[in-house]
């Protein structure tokens, strides 16, 4: 029987042994290795034996984290599958690890029997979508989720006076603007978010920690 190889980068030492764990005891698979971070992984791929089919790729590791190091598989090694599995479950860092290259997104206290599923299908079909990721991509194709790093820090500034009572023109004053240089920041945000009037704005802000109340 072919057995794939798969590695785990985390930066947990107990929770990785613990997932190389259970991927060990899945048919088909088995643990090549472990990585605290992407730059140790990065290193240990200069070495084409250590080169696996799958990695299981934390988000949030110091030295290098899962995003850029996803990004650097996907440009340098396209055939290795990246899925993500991680505790971050807000939409934007969902969307970086699919934007830079991961097959899936799962959460680490994801049942045994769908990790297992997930490694089979990522090796089958290439990817592994869950009901939660699949809507956040459908969401971002149409538009209605956009990312806050489209914005420039002026425009972040503007978005946290306008959470407040102030008006557009006492939000001017503040940033030192003319009115209507704070109307066009207003419409490019709104055009860029996807947002139609201030009080969509303000859920924006605070679902993406923008602005405490």
């Amino acid at each position: 029987m072919m057995s794939y190889s798969v590695v785990v980068v985390d930066d947990h030492n107990l929770l990785s042994q613990a997932i190389g764990g259970l991927v060990d005891g899945f048919d088909k698979f088995s643990v090549l290795y472990t990585c605290k971070n992407g730059q140790e992984l990065i290193d240990k791929l200069k070495n084409p034996r250590n080169i696996p089919d799958i990695v299981l790729m934390d988000v949030n590791m110091p030295i290098m984290n899962g995003i850029e190091a996803t990004s650097h598989l996907y440009r340098n090694f396209p055939q290795v599958k990246i899925l993500a599995l991680s505790i971050e479950e807000d939409e934007d860092t969902i969307l970086k690890m699919l934007r830079a290259g991961a097959r899936g997104y799962l959460m680490k206290d994801v049942k045994k029997s769908e990790l297992q599923v997930a490694l089979l299908e990522l090796i089958e079909k290439g990817y592994y979508h869950t009901n939660t990721v699949a809507k956040v991509l459908v969401d971002s194709l149409s538009g209605k989720e956009r990312s806050i790093d489209t914005l420039k820090e002026r425009e972040i500034e503007f978005i946290r006076h306008a959470c407040t009572e102030k008006t557009y023109k006492e939000i001017a004053d503040e940033m030192f603007l003319s009115p209507k240089t704070i109307e066009g920041y207003r419409n490019s945000i709104f055009e860029k978010l996807n947002l139609r009037n201030r009080t969509g704005l303000v859920i924006y802000a605070i679902k993406h920690k923008i602005f405490v109340p």
